[in-house]
């Protein structure tokens, strides 16, 4: 598992204060909404909205908030006109950064996510720069109490998952992005317990971060992860645990 996916980890387990949860509430159907505008609002025919709307679920979004995000997203009901932006860059310790974000003004989120790098010393790059460095892949994430990462395995593996893989509490699965969903409906038909399930971007290699770099790289994605206009976030580090559960809210 990569320290950016440890990282999310140990997020979840920390939970969130409830103006952080209404923050990231926002940002969730603010991706259902756009999904919506850009796919149709059918969750069986717009694979993209299917993958928001189970994130929002597992974020435990009210199912009328969301319904109101797709008919938003499909001009039943007024909404906010929102573009696609992406920036990359490095961070400390030359670990590649990846941003995407959902956002109603360009400028606004083109220098915060600016004045984001430039605080810890980081910089921007040029598009295409660090973005061959990730894979879209699915994820899905199982506890590891609930079952064995042997039988995670043979169940996964048989509906077409790439790898699977155990840290600490939690067996993480990767899959292709289309076959996201037949694994996560196998290991649910065969009784296996899903945490989470989303289609993401992955490392096709880390960059190992220590000491105050280590602090300021995770620090740098956190702040980037906090601003409004910032819909994902993905790098490449990999960071001691112990640095990680320092700096995780």
């Amino acid at each position: 598992m990569s320290g950016h996916s440890k990282w999310s980890t140990i997020k979840r387990k920390k939970g969130a204060a409830d103006a952080q949860r209404s923050k990231m509430w926002g940002k969730l159907l603010r991706f259902v909404e756009v999904a919506a505008r850009e796919g149709g609002g059918s969750v069986d025919a717009n694979p993209t909205l299917a993958s928001a709307v189970q994130k929002a679920k597992e974020a435990s979004v009210p199912a009328e908030n969301i319904q109101r995000a797709i008919k938003r997203g499909t001009g039943e009901l007024a909404g906010e006109a929102y573009e696609e932006a992406s920036y990359e860059g490095y961070g400390p310790g030359g670990v590649a950064i990846l941003v995407h974000c959902l956002t109603n003004n360009r400028n606004r989120a083109a220098q915060d996510v600016r004045s984001a790098f430039n605080g810890v010393g980081g910089k921007l790059a040029e598009p295409g720069a660090v973005s061959f460095m990730f894979e879209k892949k699915g994820v899905v994430t199982v506890p590891a109490g609930d079952t064995s990462e042997e039988e995670v395995f043979l169940v996964a593996a048989d509906a077409g998952a790439e790898d699977v893989d155990l840290n600490d509490d939690i067996i993480q699965v990767t899959t292709a992005p289309e076959t996201l969903n037949a694994v996560r409906a196998a290991l649910e038909g065969s009784g296996i317990a899903v945490q989470t399930s989303e289609v993401t971007r992955v490392p096709k290699s880390t960059v190992r971060v220590d000491g105050g770099d280590a602090k300021k790289v995770v620090n740098l994605v956190g702040t980037l992860e906090e601003l409004d206009d910032v819909q994902e976030v993905f790098a490449n580090f990999d960071v001691p645990d112990e640095v990680l559960a320092s700096v995780a809210p």
